[in-house]
């Protein structure tokens, strides 16, 4: 099978990991890509199924390795990336690739792989529900949302260089749009195949 790769970007905060999880339930045939990264674990969160987690190292040596499809600094010191053995490992199961990455990192993916992925960018209604979903986590320190806040607009201004934008004002509209998107994106590929 000719793996795709569908990939949702957004600010922090704005619903892309909802979303990424709700695709998830459906039967499109779809597996989620974990992400390496230097930050810390945060409560719950499980090695091997939420992130792969490196030591700052290690993931310079991955990177001069290329053993990255993309990856990028967001924050000093803190780096997330794709590892090409995780899109052929989903690929060899015979699935489609999901991602869930910040907006830096969809584009690279998007450039990586062309015309063989869908890049999804995920809208917040407004920068202070932004911040208010941020805050409602309870997992983020008030520095990490002041830096998080600080890079939506840019991030936000980036949205133009996706494929799709779903403005995500309400989950189960969000849902179903993604729903669509993705659906057609697969339908309209596997034909051409």
């Amino acid at each position: 099978m000719a793996g795709k790769l569908i990939i949702f970007s957004a600010p922090s905060g704005a619903g892309k990991t909802t979303i990424v999880h709700h695709l998830l339930s459906k039967k499109f045939g779809l597996q989620f890509s974990i992400s390496a990264t230097t930050r810390s674990k945060r409560d719950g969160e499980i090695e091997g199924k939420d992130y792969y987690y490196l030591s700052l190292s290690d993931f310079k040596k991955k990177i001069k390795e290329k053993a990255f499809v993309e990856w990028e600094e967001v924050y000093t010191d803190n780096f997330y990336g794709t590892l090409k053995s995780e899109i052929e490992r989903i690929w060899n199961e015979g699935n489609h690739v999901i991602f869930d990455v910040d907006v830096d990192g969809g584009l690279n993916l998007k450039h990586a792989f062309g015309e063989k992925a869908l890049a999804i960018f995920v809208m917040p209604p407004s920068l202070d529900t932004l911040r208010q979903r941020l805050e409602g986590r309870e997992t983020e320190t008030p520095a990490s949302i002041e830096r998080r806040m600080g890079k939506a607009p840019a991030e936000i201004e980036k949205s133009v260089d996706f494929d799709k934008l779903i403005l995500n004002d309400s989950l189960p509209k969000a849902f179903k749009k993604a729903e669509k998107m993705v659906r057609g994106f697969l339908k309209e590929k596997s034909n051409k195949s």
